[in-house]
């Protein structure tokens, strides 16, 4: 780490202690278990920590990147010089009964999540209570805070049809969180108005109550689609947005890529927008496939692929860095 690094981490182990580290490979942070160092990681697991936290980024303003599971993050081998963000402890809760929602027949209802709060175990609690609405949430493999973030979706549905809105607190201000309505998240295909250091502490959901065996059949479904479709261990789900009224995973296809390698990565035979990575793969492999791809798919269909796979550190393609450093 740089002197300044150094300082800031002390800094942050003294105001929260037992919360900070050093070096952590980010692989232990993300699905693709790839990517060098991180200078400082936070652990967060209250609101007073995550003042606490503001209270010396909102001056000091270091390179911030906050992560939920990590499920759409590539991090350079080289690691992250900066602050990685994690929220855990009191940013997991589920409230159920949170309030009422006036429908058009006034079935409507809420959900409270925090920001840590895995997407699945939000479909499955929700469903369990007889609560539908947020089903297709199982297939996501991320966290709450992130699916606002990007207005994450799967099976004809995104995080805007059902958020009613989100508690933010951005970093480098060390005011408190503001709520946020979804016309004020500014939602778009997989974005938000959101910055690299927005926190998303918590959101609100609107579900409707339903029967809860047909609500976990639903999620169920879900599930067996996903394991007959896509492919598990270590990916990040989709690596590049859907072009208008096209499929990304169809153009790669089309393209020959299906099976096409870079060291240790290489594109799913079981769905071409899923790129894994393989015992010994190394971040720069994965970033070097994406690239090959999408030159690939250029010259066959003069189509630009544009990754959803957030690429931190890599000079030449940086669908990250930028919000990074917001």
């Amino acid at each position: 780490m740089t002197a300044a690094l150094d300082a800031l981490a002390a800094e942050l182990s003294a105001r929260l202690p037992g919360a900070v580290a050093a070096n952590v490979p980010f692989g232990e942070l993300s699905t693709y278990r790839l990517g060098g160092p991180v200078a400082v990681t936070v652990r967060v697991t209250s609101a007073v920590q995550l003042e606490a936290l503001a209270s010396i980024t909102a001056v000091e303003r270091p390179p911030i990147l906050v992560t939920g599971r990590g499920s759409n993050l590539l991090v350079a081998d080289t690691g992250f010089a900066g602050v990685v963000v994690v929220l855990e402890g009191d940013f997991e809760m589920v409230e159920l009964d949170a309030t009422d929602l006036a429908g058009p027949d006034g079935a409507g209802r809420a959900v409270v999540a925090g920001g840590a709060v895995a997407l699945p175990v939000l479909a499955r609690r929700a469903a369990g209570a007889g609560l539908t609405g947020l089903e297709f949430f199982v297939g996501i493999p991320g966290t709450v805070g992130g699916a606002v973030h990007m207005n994450a979706g799967g099976h004809g549905r995104e995080t805007r049809d059902v958020v009613v809105g989100a508690w933010v607190h951005d970093l480098y201000d060390t005011g408190l969180p503001r709520w946020l309505t979804t016309d004020e998240l500014s939602f778009d295909y997989r974005h938000s108005v959101l910055s690299g250091s927005d926190v998303v502490t918590a959101a609100q959901f609107r579900v409707r109550v339903d029967d809860a065996t047909a609500c976990e059949e639903r999620v169920a479904e879900i599930v067996r689609w996903r394991r007959e479709h896509q492919p598990g261990g270590a990916n990040a789900g989709s690596v590049f947005r859907n072009p208008a009224d096209d499929s990304a995973g169809r153009l790669i296809e089309a393209a020959g890529c299906k099976g096409l390698r870079v060291g240790g990565a290489v594109v799913s035979d079981k769905h071409a927008n899923f790129f894994q990575a393989e015992p010994g793969a190394q971040a720069a492999d994965v970033y070097a496939l994406v690239a090959e791809v999408r030159r690939r798919v250029a010259e066959a269909f003069d189509v630009d692929l544009v990754p959803e796979l957030r690429m931190i550190g890599f000079a030449d393609f940086n669908s990250g860095d930028e919000e990074a450093n917001k």
